[in-house]
């Protein structure tokens, strides 16, 4: 490993992780930052970075919007979230949103490094006891399965189903056709395996999925 980047808005965060990896990997480039609109301009700047940690909650970002900037801008680079929330819906939306593993902040040194290894060499890092979780967190992976499945304007046109929008509402933040958000739906529908939106919506709730930020025309 040559390059790290750690996106947390707390130092104390920043600095645990640092000495984590300063110790565990040799001759590694770390680059800090506190916020997504930073770790854009250091990943626009400095080109290829071998991992990204990133912070669940950032200050200028809500639920997985971060991690979805990050990988609709950089989508060569694997991104880990690292949180002190854990709960099974959290970590299977946070793969359902792209993320390359999901790290508790309460894991102990020497098991966050076998995390960051896993991510390395191309594997989905999950915590074991979500990886061996019953029923509930296996349907959640399998919904998480899912969405993944989506295109990024798919996944934008279900995040705004998730938040209540109606079709011409869809179409006026996305300035596209009615024909297209209702081709978008159904396509949707299709991937999901369900009938109607309200199934799409329990679906999607069920993984905390909340979407990307639409772009505005």
């Amino acid at each position: 490993m040559e390059r790290v980047l750690i996106v947390d808005d707390h130092p104390l965060v920043r600095d645990g992780l640092r000495t984590v990896i300063a110790v565990a990997f040799d001759r590694t480039e770390l680059f800090e930052a506190s916020s997504i609109a930073e770790a854009v301009v250091i990943l626009d700047r400095e080109g290829d970075f071998d991992i990204v940690l990133l912070d669940l909650n950032m200050p200028d970002a809500e639920g997985f919007s971060g991690l979805r900037t990050l990988r609709d801008r950089f989508p060569s680079v694997p991104i880990a979230m690292v949180s002190g929330a854990v709960e099974s819906g959290l970590v299977s939306a946070a793969i359902a949103n792209g993320a390359a593993g999901f790290i508790p902040k309460s894991m102990k040194r020497g098991a966050i490094v076998g995390a960051i290894q896993a991510v390395l060499v191309g594997d989905i890092y999950i915590p074991e006891e979500f990886r061996l979780g019953e029923g509930a967190s296996s349907e959640s992976d399998d919904i998480s399965r899912r969405i993944a499945t989506l295109t990024p304007q798919q996944t934008v046109v279900l995040g705004l189903v998730v938040a209540g929008k109606l079709n011409k509402q869809i179409a006026y933040e996305l300035d596209v056709s009615m024909t297209t958000v209702k081709a978008h739906v159904s396509a949707i529908l299709a991937k999901l395996n369900v009938y109607s939106r309200t199934q799409a919506v329990i679906l999607a709730n069920k993984v905390h999925f909340t979407g990307p930020v639409a772009p505005r025309p």
